[in-house]
């Protein structure tokens, strides 16, 4: 296999990636009644790591990192499948 079908091939997996910053449990008409703005408390802290999922599966840990208008995640440990 060439190496330009070798990168197409990559191209067309696709990967969801998901960042969660911590769990709320709420009946779902409050949720319903919460307008633009509304604040949901976490069950985290500002210390504690966000987890990093792909395809729904726990890879890594990081801390979230504000820039400018730019959020992004910085990695801090990679996470074998077997963690959660």
């Amino acid at each position: 296999m060439s190496a330009n079908k070798s990168v197409t091939a990559i191209n067309n997996v696709r990967v969801e990636i998901s960042v969660v910053l911590g769990r709320a449990v709420m009946p779902i008409r409050q949720l319903l009644k919460m307008g633009r703005g509304a604040v949901i408390d976490l069950d985290a802290s500002h210390d504690t790591p966000v987890r990093v999922y792909a395809n729904n599966k726990l890879i890594a840990l990081g801390d979230v990192v504000i820039s400018g208008d730019r959020i992004a995640v910085n990695i801090t440990q990679s996470v074998s499948e077997y963690y959660e």
